[in-house]
């Protein structure tokens, strides 16, 4: 094989410029982030609120953190505060980003950005009006095997790119969280499962020039699992699976002209990736470092860390991948 998967960019989170962050809604979602934060970055979290202060009160003994509210407003209207990160359920998003813009802070807001276009584009326009950061916090976008595969596609490596796939479930339904069930907190394999594989799609595809998509309704009315494929202007073609039903691969590949790159495991985690041509050989990632939050096929969010080397030398792909699941 004449090609070879690129190193990865990713800088050390360590390094870079240290923000005062105030969190809105401390639960599991957040203290995912703040743990991250505090293992594998320079950041600080100054401020947390909550609907009431006994629960703020507890995460900021949690995590050593100086000024608990029982109120979102006072955390945004902070004067320490230099962004705000969104971490409660899908159907607050929007009225709590919308708060925190208000307030002149930029946002990180937890996935899905929202419930609708509608509401995304209101919390777009607000952003640009008053010329504040505002990003969807889909961190698999900045993992080092994300980078490598931004490579191989800026490179022309897979040839002209005509497919992807990408899988996303997990068991989660109906003995999950709570808040999944229920319509009225915008619960549903989509927002929260779909949107990796969207997310990857897009970032692979670019543009979708249409999207249709088939699924499945709970007795409450949320999504159980849908089938979505979505087509480019070009003709490149997307098939993409969420459900909360069952645990699947959680896998995904892109098809090209000239090779193919499969992502084994949880393809939005840390993970291998392999790039094989049309005779079959390939070249595979190295295993990325693991940590102590890390699982064999688990969806717990990984404490950053800079990227790790490639690449093991090109040789027969195996028959049999290894697959997470």
């Amino acid at each position: 094989m004449s090609a070879r998967l690129p190193v990865p960019r990713t800088p050390d989170p360590r390094t870079a410029p240290v923000a005062r962050w105030g969190i809105l809604a401390p639960g599991g979602i957040a203290r995912g982030f703040a743990t991250a934060l505090r293992e594998g970055t320079g950041q600080e979290i100054v401020a947390v609120g909550s609907r009431t202060v006994e629960r703020a009160k507890a995460f900021a003994d949690e995590y050593g953190v100086t000024a608990a509210y029982g109120s979102y407003a006072e955390v945004v209207n902070h004067p320490d505060v230099d962004i705000v990160y969104v971490a409660s359920p899908h159907s607050e998003h929007h009225a709590q980003a919308r708060l925190a813009l208000e307030a002149g802070k930029p946002v990180l807001v937890e996935k899905a950005f929202t419930r609708n276009a509608a509401e995304a584009r209101d919390l777009v326009e607000l952003a640009r009006a008053k010329g504040l950061f505002l990003l969807e916090a889909m961190w698999s976008r900045f993992l080092p095997h994300y980078d490598v595969i931004r490579q191989v596609l800026a490179d022309g490596i897979l040839g002209e790119v005509t497919t992807v796939f990408a899988d996303h479930g997990q068991q989660l339904y109906p003995n999950g969280p709570e808040r999944l069930s229920r319509p009225e907190l915008a619960g549903g394999a989509l927002l929260d499962l779909g949107v990796y594989p969207l997310s990857f799609a897009d970032f692979v595809l670019g543009p979708f020039a249409s999207v249709t998509a088939t699924g499945a309704l709970t007795d409450l009315g949320v999504d159980s699992q849908e089938t979505i494929c979505v087509t480019t202007a070009g003709g490149a073609q997307g098939v993409l699976h969420a459900s909360m039903l069952a645990r699947s691969g959680c896998s995904a590949s892109i098809c090209g002209t000239a090779g193919r790159l499969d992502i084994d495991g949880t393809f939005y985690a840390p993970t291998r990736i392999r790039l094989v041509d049309r005779s079959g050989e390939c070249s595979t990632s190295a295993a990325p470092p693991r940590t102590r939050r890390d699982t064999a096929c688990g969806t717990r969010r990984p404490r950053p860390h800079a990227g790790w080397p490639l690449v093991t030398p090109s040789r027969p792909c195996s028959p049999s991948p290894t697959r997470c699941g």
